[in-house]
């Protein structure tokens, strides 16, 4: 895969993981997961990232799952590779695995569990881009992880060759305009929450990593399309529609959420490894209820140049 500045644009959904009933990998499933979502014509793909249950996963099975998004895609798609470990070391050991299995990129957070002083989650960063020649997207995420990457953080990496990208799951789209007023066109802005892409890609964001988007795959890279190409009059009754299920992107149990309603749809199971445990009766319910209504009120989606299915 070629340059991220040429490639890394456009909506990429943060893949599912599907398992068997026991919990054991089901790389069959999940292939197909990946394959429907390339044909539906996603821009890119993120394995093993938070939907993608990365902590709940060996590196064993990190590694397959890399190895068959790789064999998937077959160049048609970037793939990039989450990376979500507890030290440097770990970190860097994953950085490896996944260039060695054929990934284009990787998707870098701070270290896990740990809430680390900017200091050391700086040096964690580049740790792990020593590790590898891939380029990477610095993920941050400070209401599910703690630790924050701040615009005036993620300025000080500017020097780093193969730091290319950010990923900002804040909900603070002020950061965007603050990115770009410290270090220009220095890295690649991407959007990290679902229900703010408009306001992300209207202020300059040019990727999307996307939940709900599994889902809606179709309805997320149109969405995207529209906003960048500033048609906001057809993408507005597109992200109104949208909008209650983007909110499920922000809970904490999105993975159950997404999946869930991946399995309504038939794109998947709605399985999730533990620690993560089925929504209950009522969460249940709710989610089934909005998928209903979303269901039954699918827009009429207009032409960006999608495949035709």
């Amino acid at each position: 895969m070629s340059d991220p500045r040429k490639t890394w644009r456009g909506m990429f959904p943060a893949v599912t993981t599907q398992f068997h009933a026991d919990f054991t990998l089901d790389l069959e499933a999940t292939g197909r997961v990946i394959e429907a979502l390339i044909r539906d014509g996603v821009s890119g793909l993120v394995m093993c990232g938070t939907v993608g249950e990365n902590c709940s996963l060996t590196r064993a099975e990190k590694g397959e799952l890399i190895a068959l998004a790789a064999s998937t895609a077959r160049g048609r798609v970037p793939v990039i590779v989450g990376v979500a470990e507890y030290t440097p070391v770990f970190a860097a050991e994953t950085a490896k695995l996944a260039q060695a299995k054929g990934a284009n990129g990787l998707m870098v957070m701070p270290p896990m569990v740990y809430p680390a002083k900017p200091r050391e989650t700086l040096a964690h960063f580049r740790t792990v881009a020593a590790a590898s020649d891939l380029p990477i997207m610095i993920y941050n995420n400070p209401p599910s992880y703690r630790t924050d990457v701040t615009p005036a953080m993620l300025a000080t990496l500017a020097d780093v060759e193969t730091i290319v990208a950010f990923k900002e799951s804040s909900g603070d789209t002020r950061r965007l305009v603050d990115v770009r007023n410290m270090t220009g066109d220095r890295f690649i802005p991407f959007c990290g929450l679902d229900d703010v892409v408009l306001e992300c890609v209207a202020l300059g964001a040019v990727g999307w990593v996307s939940g709900m988007s599994n889902v809606f795959p179709r309805e997320g890279e149109t969405l995207f399309r529209l906003v960048r190409d500033n048609r906001l009059a057809e993408a507005m009754p597109i992200y109104d529609w949208f909008m209650p299920l983007l909110h499920l992107d922000a809970r904490s149990d999105l993975v159950q959420c997404i999946k869930l309603c991946e399995h309504i749809v038939g794109r998947g199971t709605d399985l999730t490894r533990p620690p993560r445990l089925a929504l209950d009766a009522a969460e249940r319910a709710e989610v089934e209820a909005m998928m209903a209504k979303a269901l039954a009120n699918r827009p009429a989606l207009p032409d960006v140049g999608l495949p035709s299915v």
